[in-house]
């Protein structure tokens, strides 16, 4: 985050101050640093559209489990494996995202739902960083129907299943409708990077990629 993206969302609430949140997530998401410079990246729009499956062919969700702490998010069909560490807010009020010391690192917002748990579950980390590829360099390539698992506290495995990937360009996002919940009752997870074609001009990225999954089972 750089100055000028500065957002102090204060006491998250609900409502307006959730909104608030999500704006804090885009605005950070927009900044990473960029391995290739101006390599053209995927377009925006639903990227897993074409060839989508049925919903009808997409498991029934879990009933929501209860809170725990994640300690490690697996996409086993990128071979992702890589712990969770709680994050907050910085001292500008703004989300502070995984050091990018730490590029195989996921961050998870702590003060929002715990995956696994009722409603929405942010988890964000890097695509790439200054000299190499991050832990969801590949996220914008899954499909619906893949996996997401999070080891919580305890040994117990929240799976989710993907319903969708979008890449969504900063002109015109709405955050509400990315990062929001998509049907109450669930328990959703929200995996969030940068996507989109790195603007050398600004130094951040065009877009962002969400990929939007919901818990579709769970193993002790």
């Amino acid at each position: 985050m750089s100055d000028h993206d500065e957002i102090r969302p204060g006491r998250l609430l609900t409502g307006v101050a959730w909104v608030v949140l999500l704006l804090v997530l885009w605005l950070w998401g927009g900044e990473t640093t960029g391995l290739r410079p101006g390599e053209p990246g995927p377009s925006t729009g639903d990227m897993a559209a074409a060839g989508r499956p049925p919903r009808a062919d997409l498991p029934p969700a879990h009933r929501p489990l209860g809170e725990a702490l994640p300690q490690r998010l697996d996409i086993p069909g990128l071979d992702v494996r890589a712990p969770v560490v709680s994050r907050g807010l910085d001292e500008r009020g703004a989300l502070d995202p995984p050091p990018f010391d730490q590029p195989d690192v996921v961050g998870w917002y702590a003060d929002g739902v715990a995956p696994g748990a009722s409603g929405t579950a942010l988890v964000v980390g890097h695509v790439d960083t200054d000299t190499r590829p991050a832990v969801f360099y590949k996220v914008s390539t899954l499909k619906p129907g893949q996996k997401i698992r999070v080891v919580r506290e305890g040994d117990q495995v929240a799976e989710f299943t993907i319903e969708d990937v979008q890449v969504l360009a900063r002109d015109g996002f709405d955050a509400r409708q990315a990062y929001g919940p998509r049907r109450p009752g669930r328990a959703e997870l929200r995996v969030i990077t940068c996507g989109g074609t790195f603007d050398t001009a600004r130094d951040r990225y065009t877009a962002n990629v969400v990929v939007s999954a919901y818990l579709t089972g769970a193993t002790a």
